[in-house]
């Protein structure tokens, strides 16, 4: 065998690696988002060439993964290249399918659509110098670009006949309001520096108006093309957007049957449970009656700039806790900010990664939906499901270890099940630790994962027109065996979630328009907690949580397919 040509990668880590490299030269959001090539102001190109050349990337890499492995078969032996090669080869059969089945010709939605990306980026730029700020300027000139390149990609989406439903239409256009009413870019550029005040207002001015054509382009032409479209996507777009965010192929077989008859039980399992903890917090009252009360007679927090401090004190509290004991954290992983999101977000809690090199550090995120005061009773939980032990403590590790894995293990490829699962893991846990000794904040811990069980239900029971269990209660009652719709899981949510009706309308809205994600979070605890139970059935009383947990979250990113099996034999 020949030796390999200078710079040619020899082993799946190198293949991977490369393809993050020409995805930051593709999307250079990616880059800002990993922290590299701080100077680069370009946006993607949002067109449907940016589509193809995404395609075709995908393609490419797959090819080289594919010569790689040829050429030395004795990289299956090594489990690091294993698993790298596995998910690179999931990761973008997955992509391919998206973009092959026209997905990218509707990508419109309340979370992740194309916009949402180029509002983000701003947000994650470094703002500490004159320089910084130039850098800001200049791609935010851009924006108007890339508003017009995203229009003629739904453009040709509507000539294909591949557009989304007239709810995801209205619930964007929404959202743009809400950006357009600061304006957002107008407020954004307001602190930067008295020299380029000129080049800021002017880039941010235009930023503006190219947000409202395109918000008056979907209000007054798409939503016309969007009639008549159902919100349901049907068995085929589910599988594959299902795989997309778990890393299984559950439209195999019953695999969306077993997950939507397995998430029913998880309903009533936990409802039980909800309803003994009702029971400490208002004796007589039922889950939601409960969950009521302490929203209005709870403990709570006045102020929004009080509630971020708030929550950037239990997240410090946390890690002083948790390090040593069930973790062991590296210096950088222990730094993470809290941040309030700008208006316009989504209206659940989120987290952003820190950048590699950890020169931006991880942050939380919380929609304050015009409120000033707010509850605990429910964020306790949703903080150590966004923040430590979290989203935070598995992604910033993997930052800290990509130097001994890949780039691509422990950024790109990441999968929601992983990520998702991991996090509601690290609530059940917090709880297993005994965090939720209060009856209200126990309550608030069930209500999240009791979410997270009627996702799996409503979103696979809507999607693919599923039959309404027999034993289903309350408004549901008249519909055993009729197929979910749209209004009966907004009622069902409605009856089993605390949260308030802003937040379930929102929630409805992202599970219609972003089929299969809402599943990944219970079927990923499910395998997390599967994994575990199986690692310690194997080393018995040689079992160590803390470096189980180290372990689990050093070995970057797994799909649904490989995730259990991985974790049982740390």
């Amino acid at each position: 065998m020949s030796a390999p040509v200078p710079g040619t990668p020899s082993t799946p880590r190198q293949v991977a690696d490369r393809y993050v490299d020409a995805v930051c030269d593709l999307d250079p959001i990616v880059a800002t988002s990993l922290g590299t090539r701080p100077g680069d102001d370009r946006l993607p190109d949002t067109s449907p060439a940016g589509l193809e050349a995404e395609a075709a990337l995908a393609r490419a890499t797959l090819a080289e993964l594919d010569r790689v492995l040829a050429a030395d078969p004795a990289l299956d032996d090594d489990p690091v290249e294993r698993r790298c090669a596995r998910l690179l080869r999931e990761r973008l059969g997955a992509e391919l399918a998206v973009i092959e089945s026209g997905e990218g010709f509707r990508s419109l939605n309340n979370l992740f659509s194309p916009l949402h990306g180029v509002r983000q980026v701003f947000l994650l730029m470094p703002s500490a110098s004159e320089a910084d700020w130039s850098v800001l300027g200049r791609r935010l000139a851009r924006v108007p670009e890339a508003c017009r390149g995203y229009r003629q990609t739904l453009e040709e989406g509507v000539r294909r006949g591949l557009v989304v439903a007239p709810r995801q239409v209205r619930s964007v256009v929404a959202q743009l309001d809400e950006w357009l009413a600061g304006p957002f870019f107008a407020g954004f550029v307001a602190p930067g520096p008295a020299a380029l005040r000129g080049e800021l207002d002017a880039a941010a001015q235009a930023a503006d108006a190219a947000v409202a054509e395109i918000r008056d382009y979907l209000r007054d032409e798409y939503a016309a093309s969007a009639v008549g479209t159902p919100d349901a996507v049907g068995r085929e777009r589910y599988a594959v957007a299902a795989r997309r965010w778990t890393g299984s192929d559950l439209g195999a077989g019953q695999g969306l049957e077993e997950a939507y008859a397995w998430g029913w039980a998880e309903h009533r399992r936990i409802l039980a449970e909800q309803r003994v903890e009702a029971e400490r917090v208002r004796p007589g009252a039922t889950p939601l009656e409960a969950m009521q009360w302490l929203s209005l007679n709870g403990p709570a927090v006045e102020g929004v700039a009080e509630i971020r401090e708030r929550l950037q004190a239990m997240m410090d509290e946390a890690i002083v806790a948790l390090d040593g004991t069930h973790f062991d954290l590296a210096a950088p992983v222990k730094r993470v900010e809290a941040m309030i999101a700008p208006p316009g977000s989504a209206a659940a809690p989120y987290y952003t990664r820190p950048a590699q090199d950890f020169s931006r550090p991880g942050r939380t995120w919380l929609p304050t939906l015009g409120r000033t005061r707010f509850p605990l009773w429910d964020l306790v939980s949703i903080w150590y499901h966004e923040g430590v032990p979290g989203h935070h403590l598995q992604l910033a590790q993997w930052a800290h270890v990509s130097g001994e894995l890949s780039t691509y293990q422990t950024s790109l490829g990441s999968v929601g099940a992983n990520v998702e699962g991991w996090a509601l893991y690290a609530e059940r846990l917090m709880d297993e630790l005994g965090y939720f000794a209060d009856p209200g904040e126990r309550l608030g811990f069930l209500d999240a994962q009791q979410l997270r069980a009627v996702r799996v239900v409503i979103d696979i029971g809507m999607h693919l027109g599923l039959p309404v269990p027999d034993d289903a209660e309350g408004s549901l009652a008249g519909h055993h065996g009729r197929p979910w719709t749209p209004e009966l899981a907004r009622a069902f949510l409605g009856e089993n979630s605390g949260a308030d009706p802003g937040f379930l309308d929102s929630e409805l809205v992202r599970y219609l328009g972003l089929p299969g994600q809402a599943i990944s979070y219970k079927l990923g605890e499910r395998a997390w907690l599967d994994g575990r139970a199986a690692a310690q059935r194997a080393r018995g009383a040689d079992f160590a949580l803390k470096a189980w947990h180290m372990a689990a979250l050093s070995q970057g990113s797994l799909g649904l397919d490989d995730l259990a099996t991985e974790l049982a034999v740390l």
